[in-house]
């Protein structure tokens, strides 16, 4: 009896040991570009060995490391989904684009940005990453406009796996569009469409009506110019590695029709379509109220199955 005591004992006491947090270290990180350098966050879980890593994109427009857009509205929403992955044995870094946040000094003006920009910077990133052998296998996971970012970047590393979180199956004229059709009257929608198809030709146009300011304002052009060149759905095709696509259901900006598009141009990648989750990652009603105040309450839990789908993914993979 006293035998079987102390074994239970031990049992418990190993149970408790394996059970208890892994210390996970957070430290600003830098990398050198031309010009200054670009600033993230790493979040390294401390287990002795290298881990896997995920360098995670932001979204469109002034969007910071933490999900956060710096012309107002805070989400905390990638900051909380990098925590989430830590708790998980899963290291990562995210970082403030060129432009944005501290990133704003490597290009003050926006005529400066381009698509082809943030794919260097995301390949350089990488680069860093796997060269440190703190890190195992490199994961590119891309929120929105970060995620044609991660499919663009992702075969010039290598990456080992991409995931794509509410990422666009469909060129982003062809949202705009949508977009633009829904929300302005008609007079203001023709000169929006002959705007995007300037912008297709890679023209640049100076007579743009006050109230389209905000879309096409002559100085973010050229960035539109060269996204509007590429397409998601084509690139996330010609990915070769493991991808995963997570959508929301109740995501006002990207469908799941855009979703199955990306899963039709790349039929191994894994589908998980998360019911309730909207594009901040937040289970919220499909009410234009609520789903308006989600995108600056930062303290609401992001959606479960997000975090639990990447991370079964990552370690099915890597």
């Amino acid at each position: 009896m006293m035998l079987r005591l102390i074994a239970s004992l031990l049992l418990c006491l190993c149970c408790s040991a394996q059970a208890a947090p892994t210390p996970i270290l957070q430290h600003p990180i830098d990398l050198d570009v031309p010009g200054g350098a670009l600033h993230g966050t790493l979040l390294l879980p401390q287990t002795g060995q290298p881990v896997p890593v995920v360098l995670i994109l932001a979204g469109s427009g002034p969007t910071d490391r933490d999900g956060n857009n710096t012309d107002g509205g805070r989400t905390d929403s990638l900051k909380r989904l990098a925590w989430a992955l830590a708790r998980q044995g899963i290291a990562s870094v995210r970082y403030d684009k060129r432009g944005v946040a501290s990133g704003r000094p490597l290009a003050p003006d926006e005529r400066q940005l381009s698509v082809e920009g943030y794919v260097a910077d995301a390949v350089a990133w990488a680069q860093r990453l796997k060269a440190d052998p703190r890190f195992g296998p490199l994961v590119l996971l891309g929120h929105s406009e970060g995620a044609l970012i991660a499919s663009l970047a992702a075969p010039q590393i290598p990456a080992q796996a991409v995931v794509s979180v509410a990422g666009s199956g469909r060129p982003i004229d062809q949202v705009l569009t949508e977009q633009l059709r829904e929300r302005l009257p008609p007079p203001l929608f023709a000169r929006s469409l002959a705007l995007i198809e300037a912008l297709k030709a890679g023209r640049q146009a100076s007579d743009v009506p006050e109230p389209l300011q905000v879309v096409f304002r002559p100085s973010v052009q050229p960035y539109l110019i060269s996204l509007f060149h590429q397409d998601p759905a084509r690139a996330f095709a010609a990915l070769r590695m493991p991808a995963l696509i997570v959508q929301g259901r109740n995501d006002i900006q990207v469908s799941v029709a855009d979703a199955r598009a990306l899963s039709a141009a790349k039929p191994d990648a894994q589908l998980q379509l998360i019911a309730g989750m909207n594009h901040v990652l937040r289970i919220v009603p499909m009410d234009l109220k609520a789903q308006l105040a989600s995108y600056n309450q930062p303290d609401l839990p992001l959606a479960g199955e997000l975090p639990a789908s990447v991370v079964a993914f990552i370690k099915a993979h890597t």
